[in-house]
Order: structure tokens, then C-alpha cells, then sequence
């Protein structure tokens, strides 16, 4: 596959860009909104080139790993980071829940001052992808803006309260 796919989302919040800026890099609310109807735990979170955000989904007996990190961090504006699915101890591997997920995309979120309020753009594109992995997260696109859209609502009702 020549072209990769981007998934991209939207949306303007009702927030001054600073304070969105904060809901995406203090770890304590950042896991106030990140994934939605889940119990989030942050282990580490490391807001520089290079640092590491670990990140742990529970939902009952269940849980989902991923790691970032981070290749750019320019306060307010930008963040961009590699997002790895992993093992338990950390190391890059398949999704156990989806084995053709692919293992590290590449992540930007930027944020946009609109007077009083905030636009957010995330992309998410596959990289060091099998044809597999670029198919398996093609097909999945469509169903992403209900996982970030739920968090996203969460998320401008925590900002109502900042």
C-alpha cells in the first residue's frame, strides 16, 4: 500500500487554549477523560521528547497497555508522539485483543486559539506498518470518532469546571 491512512478528528472547545493545553498534560486529568467508560491509570508520564506515557484501560478483568512517547511537545500549540500497543512489561508487541492492530502510529494533536475557545485536530497514521496492519486500521477509522468522540465529550465537561 502506497498511501497510508490518516484518521483525523476535530472539535472546538469551549476553553481557552491554555487550559485545554493543561486537560492534555497533567496526567490527573488527563485521565479524567482519556478513554471514556474506563478506568484509566497513567504510570508514568513524561511530557518531553523522548519521555515515555504509559497508559492502562481497565474494564472489568480486563486491561489494554499502550505507551507513548513523545517526539514533540511546543506548549500550546502541538504535541506529537508515537502510540505502541505493549506487553506487560512495556516492550512494543501486537494488540492481544486485535493482532493485526498496528504496533506504533504516529500521533499530532494541535491546538488552535479561537478567541475564547480552542480547536483540536488529532491525526493518527500507521508507521513500520504491514499491509495487514494498514488494512486492519483502515477499516477501523470509521468507528475511531466514537471512542475519541466520547472522550472528547468527557473532556468539555471537564473543562466546564477548570
Amino acid at each position: 500500500m502506497a498511501d497510508l491512512p490518516v484518521y483525523t478528528i476535530d472539535r472546538i472547545f469551549n476553553a481557552p487554549r491554555a487550559v485545554v493545553w493543561r486537560a492534555w498534560t497533567d496526567p490527573q486529568l488527563l485521565a479524567q477523560w482519556y478513554g471514556p467508560g474506563v478506568d484509566t491509570i497513567i504510570h508514568r508520564f513524561d511530557l518531553r521528547p523522548g519521555g515515555e506515557w504509559r497508559n492502562e484501560m481497565r474494564w472489568g478483568d480486563k486491561s489494554d497497555l499502550s505507551k507513548m512517547v513523545f517526539e514533540e511537545v511546543t506548549p500550546p500549540e502541538k504535541l506529537v508522539w508515537r502510540h505502541s500497543s505493549v506487553d506487560a512489561e512495556w516492550n512494543v508487541a501486537s494488540n492481544p485483543m486485535m493482532p493485526d492492530w498496528p504496533r506504533t502510529l504516529l500521533a499530532t494533536v494541535t491546538f488552535k486559539e479561537l478567541e475564547a475557545r480552542t480547536g483540536v485536530r488529532l491525526t493518527m497514521t500507521p508507521i513500520d506498518a504491514s499491509d495487514a496492519e494498514i488494512a486492519c486500521f483502515a477499516n477501523a477509522m470509521a468507528g475511531m470518532d466514537k471512542g475519541w468522540g466520547s472522550g472528547f465529550t468527557v473532556l468539555e465537561e471537564l473543562l466546564a469546571t477548570l
